[in-house]
């Protein structure tokens, strides 16, 4: 990615519902369509994002104070990180560092925090169920029947064909929904030009239409943003994989040929990801390793393998 468009941190998720001029409105409208309510403008709404934390790692974040609560919203426009529980946990802790008073901690009487909501809005292609709910207590290696701590994330799929109720309640997000779908078909169809083509149909169907007007070229950079940053963390995600591959074939050597190459495929797909499996049984078969063991490590038929 350029250094100019690392310099445009916000999505335009993010300018939506945290930065822009009408960001209240419409993050009011999200919230009320959450939570059933019906807070008005006169409701006070205090930006607390933390600058470039959620960012720099994978997704981008709308931090807010409303109502008692603190709303943490990030997007997924690609695969759903299921460590994102794990994420929000340490991005709240900074959070309540950064509201209370140093000496609030060390008070006799109770210090009172605002309530935690975490969402994540996918709208990736990948199918995906309408609503999730992901929890810090699932990455447990042992799991008390007590939970000491515990995180939940609500992952509400905003993809129009799923038809998702919480569209029909929040207009904005709605129409941020179609423009997404209205950037990758116009961006499929004329890559160089997608992004200022997807632009100018919104206008034209009065999707974000004001938002667009005011905005078509921070927008155009925003997008151009994000799209090499989605591309950054692929070779990220392509590197970690070769780096587990290789880890795990050098463990087995240590440990001889046989039990080498079994375990060498176990290490590289456990450190990988689970999406690189084809990638990683076309590694090995570069490498020389039968296809009888690369099947028996990655589940593939030796008929997928000879493919490849």
């Amino acid at each position: 990615m350029s250094t100019a468009n690392r310099k445009y941190k916000d999505s335009v998720f993010v300018d939506l519902f945290s930065e822009d001029e009408k960001a209240k409105e419409n993050f009011l409208s999200l919230y009320n369509a959450l939570h059933g309510t019906n807070l008005q403008m006169s409701c006070p709404v205090e930006n607390i994002r933390l600058d470039n934390v959620m960012y720099m790692n994978i997704i981008n974040d709308v931090s807010c104070l409303v109502d008692g609560k603190i709303i943490v919203l990030a997007e997924h426009q690609s695969t759903i990180n299921e460590n994102m529980p794990l994420r929000f946990l340490e991005y709240i802790a900074r959070l309540y560092e950064k509201l209370q008073a140093p000496t609030d901690r060390y008070l006799r009487k109770l210090s009172k925090i605002p309530t935690p909501e975490f969402y994540v809005f996918y709208n990736g292609k990948e199918d995906y169920p309408e609503s999730i709910l992901l929890k810090l207590s699932d990455a447990f290696i042992t799991k008390p029947e007590q939970v000491p701590l515990e995180l939940t994330v609500q992952v509400l799929n905003i993809n129009t064909d799923k038809a998702n109720k919480i569209l029909t309640f929040c207009k904005p997000l709605e129409e941020y929904s179609l423009f997404v779908e209205e950037v990758r078909n116009q961006t499929q169809l004329d890559p160089e030009n997608g992004f200022t083509n997807a632009v100018k149909i919104c206008i034209e169907k009065g999707i974000l239409k004001e938002y667009l007007m005011r905005k078509s070229r921070e927008v155009i950079n925003m997008l151009v943003a994000e799209y090499d940053y989605d591309t950054d963390i692929a070779v990220q995600r392509e590197e970690s994989l070769r780096i587990g591959i290789q880890q795990g074939i050098q463990q087995g050597i240590e440990q001889g040929i046989e039990q080498g190459i079994e375990q060498g495929i176990e290490q590289g797909i456990k450190r990988g990801f689970s999406d690189g499996v084809i990638k990683t049984a076309l590694a090995f078969k570069k490498m020389g390793i039968p296809i009888a063991k690369i099947a028996e490590g990655t589940g593939l038929t030796q008929a997928e393998i000879e493919k490849l």
